[in-house]
């Protein structure tokens, strides 16, 4: 649209807008509006209107009364007259219009609002993050831990990593001691064997035997906790063996669910949408089948603790959590103190409110050895599946002995030695025992010889009261019950035990043995399982909103509801099991990490099937014209594969392509789409041009394809939106082609490409430097590595790569472990990079392609969010022996000894690089973001999978990317890490200014919330097929406006029917999250679209009838009979 046509349009629209209003003014005409409660100040306001059909007959008729009064302006009063006779056909025939839920009838993708030069912000959305840390009294703060303790690792006598326990003998004569027995099986959802192996091999079985052998005594318990197993074999039994599951173990306290979820979740790697889902998956699963509701956490593998774990199960109803891997050192030192037993508190809560009472475990394993007691050598005497003649014996030589009338006395002496010196660790005489390991009771002959022998030495304690002691098995809530009514202090309502606030990273089981590498082992799957998750998300949130619409339309249609709820099940139980915390970690077998990643895959090509047949309903503006035929897709998704057969084919007939938006924010992005010619025009759904360009895709590093070629353009989409793009070949102008000029230095260069314009400087001294409107960056000639960012000042950023090499001890790094050789060597390519520079209209770049990884510097040219610098590394190790390859980013920040990490991208916890701790000690999970600041400025990474990371120097910020491993670290795996792929790391690298604002908490700024959140739910593009070019189709916007910039949409994810058959019930589960945001940052060209609302939020499209809410309050305010 030139110019002076657009003033025209804006002008008559000025001018109709005026006499409209005098008219209805001097009329004494008001329309019934019905409008969003405000929000405070300048903040975003979401306005609805409501309007009948006899006010739009009403709204006709004076404006035919206006037509004839203003002559003059017939044809711009015409063009209203008709806009409304649309919008009361639209309401009549069930279309929509103005109420909020489909806006498809107006160019609504012309109108999206550009971005507010300033985003305002009320002093009532900082005052989450500004809140002060106050310490209770009795309170404890890891980082703190840390500053006090030596880890010196002394040797602690038969508890090698603690001390020497001492009691008297008349310590219990007032209150006898209590101790319950706690028989599990731990049972891996793959490990050394695959998820469907164990379960054929042993875990059937030791549910079967579970049935029958509680039954024989009621005196038996058991606790289980992976719901993936437990559903597999509820399918395979029949009613009667059900209904003695719920009658005779559930209903009588003998079977004890522990956590609920679908497995044990990794608490490092696992992103906060992953662990809901896989706890909601789990929760429904029982509620469907079973009736239960879990009340206490059992987590005894999972490597390390993070509070995200605990705040959600506290959130999910639980009253209680269990937690054993924890560094030796703090356990020794919380075993000192007695706080082994605590109320864990999330850091930025002033109160109580997340409180859960956990127990840490205080030995090094869950086994039997160390769980009765501190000697390992006495506590394996009573691992009665040890006894001679099995299969497994006691490593100290000592085998355990059937308990006979004669022997009884002895060994129960020898016993409650262990259980009294145990019980010493805490503050209550009520002690918990776990019975177990990984895979126990899959035998008759084991449930026989631990439950009789144990009964035996019960029968025993119990009948002598002079021992003062009570012994029993019990589920793990029978003693957290116990343990509550023994820890309340008389006349006080609250028991008395410490509350405990921070992480439990990094795990170390035992010397320098810090449990690190598995942050980054088997990154390709780590990457994958962001993927997966992604569009879960999205396929979840596109499938409710389309039954919402199908209800509304109340049309009979061939909607495939039941399969594609089928699909969506199946995807969220192949995410969740993947979370199991030898999945996501990489610490599995080769053929195990090959199941996984199958089933993702799969999962992920099957959610593209939903949002597609979800997308095609939306889009059809005549939903009459609906028809499913799996043979013959009406979309496909426009993959980003760099093949011929997986372009998109253009024409001079337009191809239509749908972008969905993922996000609950109105959105401007690059979309990207391969298609089959470099002479391409894109035009939206009205007919306007927009800005593109045609990039070459490469066959190598100097070789471009002469049949695809990659289209990227800028896509606007209202939040959770589908809109419409159209393609074409263009015969004049088109999207513009990007330039490209190649260094080397001291070789020869060959570029082969046509259809673009090629540079080769001779002179290749000048630093290469690529802009857009916010950022510059400048890039050594020689490297093509980053070493200075500019936004309004000037800032020394330097991108380097690193090695670590293993160290030559006897146990070196593996899959759990990294245990390098010394401080990290600076990558040297045995020859000069190749270096291309992309310059664009949309998007330009500089790639640098070494002998193990090629490296991206990319800007996109739009405001804000998606503006900032995007870093990919694509890296290929596959030929190194035991070689870690990291990325360095060194600045001039002068953050000290501090950084910051985040915790399964939900919240951010401060670090601190210690001296007196080894390197390998000072990497940390990163989710989702790292950081690190200074009085002035802040340096973000934000993360598209989960990597180690770590700030071993000030300005540092440092990620290990990929590990090649030659030896196993002698953690039960039994192999080294040899399947590396080439595997794409994508970041983004936000530079802010900030004020300083000192605190013991920190949070992410709004803008990094946004970028991270954009980072990870992309643009999904899809492109009607060929065949469907002629029906006539409209964009579905079901949001009248963004959600605030702070709250954020986890999920929208409908609830499976009770009844049979495996469709969707009319139910959705709502999950939103408010983010706390850092307000010391500018405001200022953010780019972002959206605003905050002081936690107040409006739904005013579609009515959900369940409402989770997942971090800071929020607060509903009614705005019609639809709104929550």
């Amino acid at each position: 649209m030139k110019l002076s046509r657009q003033f025209t349009v804006f002008g008559s629209a000025i001018f109709c807008v005026v006499i409209f209003s005098l008219y209805l003014m001097l009329d004494h005409l008001q329309l019934d509006h019905t409008k969003s409660p405000n929000n405070g100040g300048d903040k975003l306001q979401n306005v609805s209107f409501s309007i009948s059909l006899g006010q739009l007959s009403i709204l006709q008729d004076k404006i035919d009364r206006l037509e004839r009064l203003l002559s003059e302006n017939n044809e711009i009063i015409a063009n209203i007259r008709d806009s409304v006779i649309n919008l009361k056909e639209s309401v009549m025939d069930g279309r929509g219009g103005l109420d909020g839920r489909n806006m498809s009838q107006g160019p609504y993708l012309e109108l999206l609002a550009l971005p507010p030069l300033v985003l305002p912000i009320d002093s009532q959305d900082c005052q989450f993050a500004a809140r002060e840390f106050s310490k209770p009294a009795d309170g404890v703060q890891l980082l703190d831990v840390y500053d006090l303790l030596t880890f010196d690792n002394h040797d602690g006598g038969v508890w090698k990593q603690g001390f020497d326990i001492t009691y008297q003998e008349n310590e219990w004569d007032s209150e006898p001691l209590q101790v319950f027995v706690v028989p599990h099986s731990h049972n891996d959802p793959g490990w050394l064997k695959t998820f469907d192996e164990y379960y054929r091999d042993q875990t059937q079985h030791i549910l079967n035997n579970i049935v029958v052998k509680l039954h024989e005594d009621s005196r038996r318990k058991m606790i289980w906790s992976e719901i993936s197993y437990f559903s597999k074999w509820w399918d395979n039994i029949d009613d009667q063996k059900r209904d003695a599951v719920k009658r005779y173990l559930f209903e009588q306290g003998q079977l004890e669910i522990t956590t609920g979820g679908w497995v044990m979740p990794d608490e490092a790697n696992s992103h906060y949408f992953a662990l809901i889902d896989q706890l909601l998956e789990g929760h429904q699963w029982l509620e469907r089948n079973v009736g239960v509701k879990p009340q206490t956490g059992w987590a005894v593998d999972p490597f390390g603790h993070s509070p995200t774990q605990a705040y959600l199960l506290k959130q999910a109803g639980l009253a209680n959590m269990l937690i054993q891997r924890v560094h030796y050192s703090v356990k020794k030192h919380f075993a000192s103190q007695k706080t082994l037993e605590f109320f864990w508190r999330q850091n930025w809560d002033p109160a109580s409110s997340t409180d859960i009472l956990c127990h840490m475990m205080p030995f090094y394993s869950y086994d039997v050895p160390h769980t009765c007691g501190p000697d390992p050598k006495i506590c394996c005497q009573f691992d009665f599946k040890r006894l001679p003649g099995g299969r497994v014996s006691c490593p100290w030589r000592v085998p355990p002995q059937p308990i006979t009338d004669e022997n009884v006395q002895h060994r129960v002496q020898m016993l409650l030695d262990q259980y009294r010196k145990k019980s010493k660790l805490f503050r209550t005489k009520v002690v918990m025992v776990p019975l177990g390991d990984d895979f126990r009771y899959a035998e008759a002959l084991e449930w026989d010889q631990q439950f009789q022998n144990y009964q035996k030495l019960f029968d025993y304690i119990n009948s002598h009261p002079e021992l003062h002691v009570k012994a029993q098995f019990g589920t793990i809530t029978d003693y957290f019950n116990a343990l509550r009514k023994s820890a309340i202090d008389p006349g006080h309502a609250s028991v008395s035990l410490p509350v405990v606030s921070g992480d439990f990273f990094t795990y170390a089981d035992r010397d320098d043995h810090y449990w690190s590498g598995y942050f980054t082992s088997r990154p390709f799957y780590k990457r994958l399982d962001r993927v997966l998750e992604s569009h879960l998300r999205a396929a979840e949130i596109l499938y409710s909103l389309t039954l919402a619409n199908i209800q509304r339309f109340r049309k009979l249609n061939d909607f495939p509801a039941v399969e594609n709820n089928r699909l969506l099940t199946e995807a969220r139980r192949n995410l969740g099991l993947f979370q199991h915390h030898d999945a996501i970690t990489g610490t599995g077998k080769d053929m195990v990490v090959i199941d996984y990643g199958t089933r993702l895959f799969h999962s992920i090509l099957n959610l593209n099937h939903v949002i597609v047949n979800s997308a095609h309903w939306l889009v059809l503006k005549d939903k009459s014209a609906y028809s499913h035929n799996p043979s013959k897709a009406f979309l496909q998704m426009t993959y980003q594969i760099k093949t011929l057969a997986a372009c998109t084919n253009i024409s001079f007939s337009p191809r239509s392509v749908v972008v969905y938006n993922p996000t609950e924010q109105d959105r401007t992005s690059v979309v990207t789409v391969y298609v089959n010619t470099p002479h391409v025009c894109v035009i939206t759904d009205h007919g306007h041009p927009i800005p593109a360009q045609i990039s070459a895709v490469w066959d190598d590093y100097t070789t471009a394809s002469t049949e695809a070629f990659q289209l990227s353009f800028v896509a606007q989409v209202p939040a959770l939106g589908l809109g419409l793009y159209q393609l074409s070949t263009a015969v004049n102008g088109g999207a513009e082609t990007a330039e490209y000029v190649f260094l080397r230095q001291g070789g020869e260069l060959s570029v082969n490409m046509k259809h673009f314009t090629v540079n080769i400087p001779q002179d290749a001294s000048t630093p290469l430097s690529i802009h857009n409107p916010h950022l510059q960056i400048w890039s050594s000639p020689t490297t093509g590595l980053m070493e200075v960012s500019h936004a309004q000042h000037k800032h020394q950023i330097k991108v380097e790569f690193a090695w670590y090499g293993t160290t030559s001890n006897r146990d070196k790094s593996g899959a759990y472990l990294f245990l390098p050789d010394g401080e990290a060597k600076m990558y040297s390519p045995a020859r000069p990079p190749v270096i291309r520079v992309t310059k664009g209209s949309v998007f330009s770049e500089i790639t640098t392609t070494f002998d193990h990884v090629t490296h991206t510097l990319r800007l996109y040219n739009v405001q804000g969010k998606d503006g900032n610098l995007e870093i990919c590394n694509l890296v290929d190790i596959r030929g190194e022996f035991n070689h870690e390859i990291a990325m360095r980013l060194t600045s001039d920040v002068d953050s000290k000894d501090r950084f910051f990490t985040d915790l399964n991208g939900f919240q951010i916890q401060p670090r601190r690089t210690m001296a007196k701790l080894p390197l390998q000690a000072n990497f940390y999970p990163m989710t989702s973001m790292a950081y690190i600041q200074d009085p002035g400025t802040r340096l973000t990474l934000l993360t598209a999978q989960s990597l180690g990371s770590a700030s071993l120097v000030s300005g540092q910020l440092e990620v290990i990317m990929d590990r090649r491993l030659n030896q196993d670290d002698n953690r039960g795996l039994g192999q080294g890490v040899l399947d590396n792929k080439v595997t794409a790391s994508t970041f983004r690298l936000l530079l802010e200014k900030r004020g300083e604002k000192p605190s013991h908490l920190s949070y992410p700024s709004l803008l990094s919330h946004v970028s991270s959140l954009y980072l990870n739910h992309p643009l999904i593009s899809m492109a009607i097929s060929t065949e469907a070019q002629s029906l006539s189709l409209s964009a579905f916007t079901p949001l009248a406006s963004s959600l605030p910039c702070d709250i954020h949409l986890v999920n929208l994810r409908s609830i499976q029917s009770k009844e049979d058959g495996g469709g969707p019930s009319d139910e959705a589960a709502l999950i939103l999250h408010r983010k706390g945001f850092d307000c010391a940052f500018s405001n200022r060209n953010t780019g972002l679209l959206c605003g905050v609302a002081g936690g107040v939020l409006c739904f005013s499209m579609f009515c959900i009838s369940m409402l989770l809410f997942f971090g800071d309050d929020l607060q509903l305010e009614a705005a019609g009979p639809r709104c929550l």
